[in-house]
């Protein structure tokens, strides 16, 4: 399929350059946080992004931050080859396996520059981090912004009082720990990494930096490398709690800090834009604008029309508001409701990279070309499975969606009711009409296909289709809770008190 897409859609000759990627994935934003998907936000590049390109309606990722990544790097279902039931936590013991194959360590191998700046979040110890992972330079926080200790200013928004630790709270960073890390107070420093080491100790001021960090970096990186092929990951710590936009975009939106951010990554997107511009590398550069899983209500993101929030299978915690780019290729101004996901990047990229994705190993996601280039006649994606760590939580095929457990009202994960409910998203996107004592047979359907996943991932366990996590022993925060940095993550300085 790969092959047939690239010749029917002629995407390079012999004598022509590969394309360029640039891969922007935001942290928890909500479906309708930005002004293409009907957010009131000043986001004025992204609408222009909007109109000359294509909107994703039913682009899908994952409900929480480390599978939806996972999922992303290398082209599978989260729980194929990140098997944990929430996310992964500092100087944990587990990561994305070195073994797998990501789309960096495709395009590299193909002739790529290849660059990540921003949150990484599949694990922070050696082999996991992105340098060992397919890029070439890496520089950022390895993991969410909120996993750090309260004084420094990772648990609070920006204007709140800073809270001490007590010398019993910052003695649990290496007591406190269990099978993916370091929970709560007990968090090490948020460490800024370049490459494998740490350049610094993220606190309150730093956390308002990094959006125009990992901007600068990712501009001068397609600078330095625009007479090659490249692909320029840029994952935001924005818009994920604690809040902090710089201090330019404070109070500038209608909607809170979160708004203020979201007007700031879209400040981002406009940079690479202009930038790529500036070049002449538009007619050969694919640029996707993306979200890791759904909005954070309690914190101010806005996933209207769909119901739910992040870390919920409900569409609202899981389908993204996601935008392709891509002049002269995808079709300016319009928007598809084919099934998309994050686990279709890898086969995509490496079809317009003219090469293939592993061939050893089973990979879930499919090539997407012809979605992006408004083929009509070829949707290569009809189902989709919805989990929630290791649990199976609802399918999709076609327009219909069966919860095969409902969750407790009182959004208790734990608390479940066994009975199904069937809605077609079709005609009911927030998933207010349940059809499934109307339509028996549909129910009945979608109930194989989630029994046909048990013989492959496993519906509430670790099935024989999921690859082991990579393990690394002995870990430790990559900065101690007195400030100094681990043996092997060596920094200009010896310590960040």
């Amino acid at each position: 399929m790969a092959l047939a897409s690239a010749a029917w859609f002629d995407i390079a000759s012999a004598d022509e350059r590969l394309p360029n990627f640039v891969l922007i994935n935001v942290d928890d934003l909500g479906y309708a946080d930005i002004g293409p998907f009907g957010s009131d936000n000043r986001t004025p590049h992204l609408n222009q992004m909007a109109a000359e390109g294509r909107r994703l309606t039913n682009h899908y990722a994952a409900p929480v931050c480390s599978p939806s990544r996972a999922s992303l790097m290398t082209g599978c279902y989260p729980k194929r080859v990140l098997p944990i039931s929430h996310v992964l936590f500092p100087a944990g013991e587990v990561g994305l396996n070195p073994d797998e194959v990501t789309v960096a360590e495709l395009l590299k191998q193909t002739g790529y520059a290849t660059a990540c700046f921003g949150k990484w979040h599949l694990g922070d110890q050696p082999p996991f981090l992105p340098t060992n992972q397919g890029f070439d330079t890496y520089f950022g926080i390895p993991y969410s912004n909120d996993m750090g200790p309260p004084q420094d200013g990772s648990k609070s928004n920006p204007g709140k009082p800073l809270p001490e630790a007590s010398p019993q709270q910052l003695a649990n960073d290496r007591n406190n720990r269990d099978e993916l890390g370091i929970r709560g107070r007990a968090q090490p420093p948020l460490p800024l990494l370049e490459d494998d080491k740490v350049v610094g100790r993220v606190g309150a001021k730093e956390q308002a930096e990094v959006t125009r960090q990992y901007t600068e970096r990712a501009t001068k990186f397609i600078r330095d490398h625009q007479d090659q092929p490249f692909f320029v990951y840029l994952p935001h710590s924005a818009v994920h709690f604690p809040l902090y936009p710089s201090k330019d975009f404070i109070g500038t939106s209608p909607n809170g800090l979160i708004g203020d951010w979201a007007q700031e990554v879209d400040w981002s997107v406009g940079e690479i834009m202009n930038t790529i511009r500036e070049l002449n590398l538009q007619n050969e550069t694919l640029v996707i604008f993306t979200s890791d899983n759904g909005g954070a209500l309690n914190h101010g993101s806005n996933n209207q029309p769909l119901r739910g929030s992040k870390g919920q299978t409900w569409e609202g915690g899981i389908r993204v508001c996601t935008v392709a780019w891509w002049p002269g290729k995808i079709p300016p101004g319009t928007s598809t409701d084919a099934i998309t996901s994050t686990m279709d990047i890898l086969p995509t990229f490496a079809s317009l990279a003219g090469t293939r994705p592993p061939q050893d190993c089973k990979i879930d996601g499919v090539d997407i070309t012809p979605v992006l280039f408004g083929d009509p006649e070829n949707e290569p994606r009809q189902d989709f499975l919805y989990f929630r760590g290791l649990n199976l939580q609802a399918v999709r095929s076609g327009p219909w969606k069966l919860h095969l457990s409902v969750a407790d009202p009182n959004r208790n994960a734990n608390k479940r009711t066994p009975s199904p409910q069937l809605f077609h998203l079709g005609d009911d996107i927030g998933e207010t009409n349940d059809l499934s004592k109307a339509n028996p047979e549909m129910v009945m359907q979608l109930q194989r296909l989630a029994q046909s996943v048990n013989e492959d991932l496993g519906t509430n366990n670790i099935g024989p289709g999921c690859r082991p996590l990579g393990r690394f022993e002995n870990p430790e925060p990559l900065i101690h809770a007195d400030g100094t940095v681990r043996v092997n993550a060596i920094a200009n300085t010896k310590s960040f008190p």
